[in-house]
């Protein structure tokens, strides 16, 4: 399937983040993790469209088909680098992959990142999933084997023991 004469990227609304979710899962059952999946429509409408967003997003659609993909990414900040966009996800339905969408949106988050200043664009890719390190190779990105990736879940946060000078000293 070529990518469609009638496809669009634009930046997402509020009005697509239940496509955007199905999406989401979507890409988590591919990745072998769909249980993985706890963020809800009302975390993502009060984190991307509240008083204080911190998640952006692009969506590749097309008037027949609606959304075909989306690009979610949010800044962060390198010590060393300064301001960098960190793109979390960039999602095509399977019927859609392979035809130049995923280069559409990720085209948008660099242009994004460049309007916004960024010195640095991240994100990973699991080691398994050959298509997109393909991708990623042959746009010329640095794939680093060197890092590891660190995180504590939901769970551990709540367990993790902090120092009580340190509670006190956040307002906790």
């Amino acid at each position: 399937m070529p990518a469609p004469a009638t496809l669009r990227i634009r930046r997402g609304t509020e009005a697509d983040l239940p496509r955007v979710h199905e999406l989401i899962v979507e890409l988590a059952i591919y990745e072998r993790a769909p249980e993985e999946v706890t963020n809800t429509l009302d975390d993502m409408r009060r984190d991307g469209f509240g008083p204080a967003p911190i998640f952006s997003f692009f969506v590749a659609e097309t008037a027949e088909q609606g959304i075909l993909g989306i690009a979610l990414y949010y800044t962060a900040y390198s010590t060393w680098k300064g301001r960098m966009l960190y793109l979390e996800d960039l999602v095509v339905t399977e019927a859609a992959r392979g035809t130049g969408i995923g280069r559409r949106l990720f085209d948008a988050v660099v242009a994004e990142a460049r309007r916004t200043g960024a010195h640095r664009l991240k994100w990973q890719v699991l080691e398994w999933n050959e298509p997109a390190i393909g991708f990623y190779k042959r746009i010329g990105a640095n794939l680093d084997p060197e890092w590891h990736n660190g995180n504590l879940t939901a769970e551990q946060l709540r367990s993790y023991a902090c120092d009580p000078a340190v509670l006190a000293a956040v307002g906790e």
